[in-house]
């Protein structure tokens, strides 16, 4: 097996940063049609801008972004949980009721996804609040002050009591309170570097701790194809195929000429014994690879032997 290599910290930034737009000519322009001129936009590009928007309070601007990475990559929690977040700066509260939904029902042990949920609950009169309130301090309580998340916990749950006490201040004073979490606005280096200890520590064997890396990362990142993969690795790994599966085919859809998502799906491929199937993805290299490169060449390798080549 090849040694997983983990990208230069500006790389991965320069794919979120630095995107741009496909923007189609639009106005009708001569030979033009819907399907050709409509706008084309990168998930991890419109995560970046969503998030850069909602530091800087611009919740209209975010909320734009952000729907847009919900409308191309609906299974993003961290996506949903920053729309709820924008949605309400917006003073939209059923559309961040209608986010932070989704985000709890993507990831239902997400606190901050809870109070997010609450919040909007509250501020809608909705009784359905109280329920989230007493999700948070069941939590809380299970943490006992000693796990990572007590102090975020103390505060959400300290907000939300504040707004079902009728506190205009802890309603609607600070809408992305429930996301202060120091990973989300954290910035480019941190999530560059959570990433690259993600990689090492696959290297290791270390998979769960790596996947604990890459969710960190995937906070600053949002949808991006690079941490989709090593997702999709580790859970191969870890022998669950079905939820590799999910994540190779995220990344795919999001970057479908993405070489080390085509690879490593081949090669979950040949593991599950899906022969055809690996060799489409081959061709698909082979493809994307016009002068040859490493990708192809593995997965050559792994059809050959019908598996690892280096267990063999």
């Amino acid at each position: 097996m090849r040694k997983l290599t983990a990208m230069v910290a500006a790389g991965l930034m320069a794919g979120v940063a630095g995107a741009a737009l496909a923007m189609g000519s639009g106005g009708g322009g001569m030979g033009s049609s819907p399907s050709v001129s409509a706008p084309s936009y990168d998930p991890a590009a419109e995560y970046a801008h969503g998030l850069a928007a909602l530091k800087a309070q611009q919740y209209h601007d975010a909320v734009r972004s952000l729907r847009r990475v919900t409308d191309a990559v609906p299974s993003s929690a961290d996506a949903w949980r920053l729309l709820g977040a924008a949605s309400a700066g917006d003073n939209d509260w059923k559309g961040s009721r209608r986010a932070y939904e989704r985000a709890v029902k993507l990831a239902p042990d997400d606190y901050t996804a809870h109070a997010g949920l609450g919040l909007a609950m509250a501020n809608l009169k909705d009784a359905k609040a109280r329920g989230e309130l007493d999700w948070l301090k069941a939590k809380g309580q299970a943490c006992a002050g000693a796990c990572a998340e007590a102090d975020g916990l103390k505060a959400v749950t300290a907000q939300l009591e504040g707004a079902l006490g009728g506190s205009a201040s802890a309603a609607a004073g600070k809408p992305v309170a429930a996301l202060e979490r120091p990973m989300i606005f954290a910035g480019a280096a941190a999530g560059d570097a959570a990433y690259s200890t993600a990689v090492s520590l696959i290297n290791q064997h270390r998979y769960d701790e790596a996947l604990a890396s890459l969710k960190a990362a995937q906070a600053v990142f949002g949808p991006h194809p690079d941490i989709l993969t090593y997702q999709g690795y580790a859970w191969r790994k870890k022998g669950d195929w079905t939820r590799a599966e999910t994540y190779y085919r995220q990344a795919l859809a999001i970057a479908p000429a993405h070489r080390g998502a085509t690879e490593y799906y081949g090669e979950l491929k040949v593991e599950r014994g899906d022969m055809a199937g690996a060799r489409k993805m081959l061709a698909k290299l082979d493809t994307v690879c016009a002068y040859g490169c490493a990708e192809a060449e593995e997965l050559r390798r792994w059809i050959d032997h019908r598996g690892d080549p280096e267990l063999r």
